[in-house]
């Protein structure tokens, strides 16, 4: 196998060990192709032929092990049979490896994901970096699918049941020390020492002749029986009445959040508790039956496409033409609030760069600063870093009260009230205070970019970063341009987003921008349902239901009413009576309900944990009667008609580059229902002709807020889909 178009080397070192080196040509990242199948099998009928003492399987990709198995296969297949033997010949594959009369370990650098980490499980032991890039974890689930390639049953004997349930759930990914604690690996090193470890390891196994395979039953650790997770895990996962109160709690915890949109969790538990109450072998078989239905599933399909749509814009640069990404050494944040202290955050520790930080008071900064120690703090819990490494990022953010520091940065964000003159002041202080390459970012979310570039000398240098909070888990960044930003200014940008590890889209300029402009008339026309008389919590508990995180009543007191009333004048202004909403909502404003910040809005705070109530009050105070009843699904429709009615205008008018960048900023933005696939592929799925016909049929039965988009009128004549 020493053909260099191979994506597998084989060679012997001096001490009798084999090494299969995983390679593959012209890819940046290690991924199973199904074409490996053939290859793998071959290599190991070499291997049996050879007189080797133990096998090492690594990667000749410094800091990438194996990112998974080629998702472009599984959107090749075209019937559940011919997807449940692609599972099965993984699990064939990996099940020889296993049987191997010699023993192997995988020596792990960088990700090892999905098909990569079934593959190491395989191998008889596994060895790690401290590698920050290494990660391992099973996220198929956010495909819509499940580990197919023994993964469901290999993991929890490694793991415990329970672990096991935790990882496949969520897809979370694992660095190195949580790995280990989870059973998943037995040893971590450093990057320099990875296969040296692995060489003692083997000829340790091969010395003493027998080594434990992860398909064998997991025993009990009984040194672990004093404290409360040991005990646990033997009261529970022991005896098979034990386990079933645990895949009951999982299916109801499932249940919970995913509200039967998803169907892949469910399958992942029956895939578990098949091969925890039948053994192994029958775990496989339903394994494969599951893998094959899954990935025809529609569910499957759209988060696939989302899949395939983020992993194209990891390579985007926001511009269509060439640009020069001007490197970004030192950030200056102007506000040291939620959302300043939020943008600080990610760009110390995500990004690695180091922030100044200003405030009006040196209480604003050391809010920010405790913001920022509290995210450290979890992970610190969570020991996703140590006491040195959190100090580290810690010491990357400085501030004060004034310009102090910001003569070197690269890049001002401000994130300031939403007030033009103060914003008009900013611009102006940063030109001063700052140098003539500094970037200056501003984070509103309603004020037009070009109404803030009219203070600047510089406009080709001023452009929108608009993140949404909390920052440093809402994973996207909406940047906006105007007619006067330069290309590489937009350039350097996305890449900085990127680096802070946010999916990022860039937006021309416009009232609302993209996210927001599509949210309003969705918001609105909840808005317009309370009117109605449709209670509060009947409203959020079917939009909840229909998959989106949170319903509209309950985004409105989150974001704050008083902020939702500061936007909807702009963009009434822009656009005209679709976008007004019911005059009562005045009411809120007079009244001072602002939302969850003052504990006054559409629900009651303040009560016991967990507990959500209905503000009783605010029915009176807007005049309605609670109790009329509409069908789930006409509520559902009317605010989703709305939105995608609108997606469709903004992308008509150029305020989105594509249908795949308005696809990702309502999915990452708003949390449009991934299983959907986003407003334009939800159009496509129900057909634009079906889509301007609901239109209609609500415009003559609620007003002219539903007139259909005329880009939709024209397609739905031609027959015309956004995906094609």
């Amino acid at each position: 196998m020493s053909n260099n178009k191979s994506a597998f080397q084989f060679q012997t070192n001096d001490q009798q060990i084999g090494i299969i080196t995983i390679d593959v040509p012209g890819d940046t990242q290690n991924t199973l192709k199904k074409e490996f199948v053939d290859e793998i099998a071959t290599l190991l009928n070499e291997i049996e032929n050879q007189n080797v003492v133990g096998l090492i399987i690594t990667s000749g990709k410094p800091g990438s092990f194996v990112a998974g198995a080629d998702i472009s296969m599984l959107e090749a297949v075209t019937s559940e049979n011919e997807a449940a033997e692609l599972s099965k010949a993984g699990q064939d594959i990996f099940n020889r490896l296993e049987q191997l009369n010699i023993p192997t370990v995988a020596a792990i650098d960088g990700a090892c994901l999905g098909g990569g980490l079934e593959l190491a499980m395989a191998c008889h032991q596994r060895v790690c970096t401290d590698n920050p890039k290494t990660k391992l974890g099973l996220p198929e689930v956010q495909l819509g699918v499940l580990p197919g390639s023994g993964g469901t049953q290999r993991m929890p004997r490694l793991t415990g049941i329970a672990t096991a349930l935790d990882l496949m759930l969520t897809g979370k990914q694992l660095n190195a020390r949580r790995a280990k604690k989870a059973g998943l690996v037995n040893e971590i090193v450093p990057v320099a020492n990875l296969m040296k470890a692995a060489e003692k390891r083997v000829l340790a196994m091969s010395k003493a002749g027998r080594w434990s395979k992860s398909c064998d039953d997991r025993p009990m650790n009984w040194k672990n029986a004093m404290n409360a997770s040991g005990a646990q895990e033997l009261a529970l996962e022991s005896n098979s009445f034990g386990r079933k109160i645990i895949f009951d709690k999982a299916r109801k915890t499932v249940q919970g959040k995913t509200k039967g949109n998803y169907p892949a969790p469910l399958k992942i538990i029956e895939c578990i508790e098949m091969g925890a109450e039948h053994g192994f072998e029958k775990g496989l078989e339903v394994e494969a039956r599951y893998f094959g239905e899954l990935v025809m599933t529609p569910v499957a399909k759209q988060l696939m496409g989302i899949f395939f749509a983020t992993t194209e814009m990891k390579k985007d640069s926001g511009v269509d033409g060439s640009a020069a990404v001007k490197d970004i050494s030192r950030v200056g944040v102007l506000g040291g609030g939620l959302m300043g202290a939020g943008i600080a955050s990610v760009t110390v520790e995500k990004a690695g760069i180091p922030v100044r930080l200003k405030d009006v008071s040196m209480e604003g900064v050391n809010n920010a600063m405790k913001y920022n120690w509290s995210i450290l703090k979890k992970k610190l819990k969570r020991k996703q870093y140590s006491k040195i490494e959190a100090a580290k990022v810690q010491s990357m953010l400085t501030g004060g009260v004034d310009y102090t520091g910001f003569k070197g940065v690269d890049m001002v964000i401000e994130a300031v009230f939403e007030d033009l003159d103060l914003k008009h002041q900013m611009v102006k202080e940063v030109e001063t205070h700052c140098s003539d390459n500094t970037i200056f970012a501003t984070n509103t979310s309603s004020i037009p970019i070009a109404e803030i570039t009219k203070a600047s000398s510089r406009p080709e240098q001023v452009i929108g970063l608009h993140y949404f909070s909390p920052v440093e888990k809402m994973p996207l960044l909406e940047i906006i341009k105007t007619d006067k930003t330069s290309d590489d200014v937009i350039a350097t940008c996305v890449e900085f987003g990127k680096k802070q590890g946010k999916t990022v889209i860039v937006v021309n300029d416009g009232a609302g921008f993209y996210v927001n402009r599509i949210l309003a008339p969705y918001m609105n026309e909840a808005a317009y349902l309370l009117s109605e008389g449709v209670g509060v919590d009947l409203i959020d508990k079917a939009l909840v239901k229909t998959g989106f995180p949170v319903g509209p009543m309950t985004l409105l007191d989150e974001v704050g009413i008083d902020v939702a009333t500061k936007v909807s004048p702009i963009l009434e202004n822009a656009f005209g009576s679709r976008m007004t909403p019911p005059k009562m909502f005045d009411k809120l404003k007079n009244d001072d309900r602002k939302g969850r910040k003052n504990g006054k809005g559409f629900y009651q705070y303040g009560g016991k944990k967990g507990e959500k109530l209905v503000d009783e009050s605010v029915y009176k105070l807007l005049g309605v009667k609670p109790g009329t009843r509409i069908p789930e699904d006409d509520i559902v429709e009317r605010c989703v008609l709305m939105m995608v009615n609108e997606a469709a205008r903004c992308l008509d008018e150029g305020i989105i580059r594509s249908a795949r960048d308005g696809d990702i900023g309502a999915v990452f933005g708003i949390g449009f229902p991934p299983f959907l696939g986003g407003p334009f592929r939800y159009m496509d799925e129900k057909s634009v002709k079906t889509i301007v016909e609901r239109l209609k049929y609500y415009q003559d039965k609620c007003g002219e807020r539903f007139e259909p988009a005329p880009v939709l009128v024209s397609m739905a004549e031609n027959e015309k889909a956004y995906y094609e």
